[in-house]
């Protein structure tokens, strides 16, 4: 339940509201970036069923796709796991004037890698040493970069698997990895406080997200990351549009309706027609 500051439900349209109004300082802030020729990148982590989904898509569902992109990586392959283990990351940074939201980074070493045993302690042990001093060599060069944790209680995350497994159109959400999170909820606890430690710095700190209610999270982070960079509205350089006249008929005629191919008005079919 999304509550307002006096414990009260805060009504969805009050959270669209909102949400619209966050979107629309987002798109302010994608033209800052590109004005400027900044690089941002976000980093979305968190527990499965956490919401990092959820708010990766609404901070970009009204943003330009060529400027602002989501990097959501699949389990890296033979030749990947022969290379320096940040380098895949690399690849996908921005360059100026773009923003990159990474739904899962570099921190799946500290979290899933860890906990599940694809990575050697000497493996974990030499990312904790390193990651900071990436990110210290990505902010240096100019990168904004922001990290977001989503923090979601064991009871809410049951539920919410327990949701997907009941609905067939989320249901690909689940994995059995997902599940098995359950039952090493804390040895992820563990791997978590141990990343925080290591890679928590002024430089480059963490922003935790309480996730039990996602549109209190989304709303929260969406207003933090809009309050972390310092963006200015910029004037568009592109004179005010505005729709043409249509000019007038030459006397072309549409071919026949019957001529051509149609898609089944599947509509008419359902109850009522409306």
């Amino acid at each position: 339940m999304t509550t307002t500051a006096g414990g009260g439900r805060l009504p969805r349209k009050v959270y669209e509201q909102e949400l619209f109004r966050l979107q629309t300082e987002l798109a302010s802030l994608q033209e800052w970036v590109r004005a400027e020729g900044a690089r941002l990148v976000v980093v979305f982590e968190g527990r499965d069923a956490a919401g990092k989904g959820g708010a990766v898509k609404r901070v970009a569902e009204r943003l330009n796709p060529r400027v602002a992109r989501v990097v959501a990586l699949p389990a890296p392959g033979s030749r990947e796991r022969g290379q320096w283990y940040f380098q895949r990351y690399v690849a996908h940074l921005p360059t100026a004037g773009e923003i990159v939201l990474f739904d899962r980074s570099w921190y799946n070493r500290a979290g899933v890698e860890r906990v599940m045993g694809f990575c050697t302690e000497e493996e974990h042990a030499l990312f904790l040493r390193q990651c900071p001093v990436f990110e210290r060599l990505l902010i240096e060069d100019g990168v904004l970069l922001r990290k977001y944790w989503f923090s979601v209680s064991d009871a809410v995350q049951e539920q919410r698997f327990r949701s997907r497994l009941e609905d067939p159109t989320r249901r690909w959400k689940l994995s059995a990895m997902d599940l098995e999170s359950i039952t090493r909820w804390v040895a992820y606890s563990r791997a978590k406080d141990e990343m925080l430690a290591h890679t928590d710095t002024d430089r480059s700190p963490w922003y935790v997200v309480d996730s039990d209610d996602k549109r209190s999270a989304r709303l929260s982070m969406i207003a933090h990351l809009l309050s972390t960079v310092p963006y200015d509205a910029v004037d568009s350089p592109a004179p005010a549009l505005g729709l043409p006249p249509r000019p007038p008929s030459t006397g072309y005629v549409r071919p026949p309706w019957s001529r051509q191919r149609h898609v089944p008005d599947h509509a008419a079919t359902l109850a009522g027609g409306s």
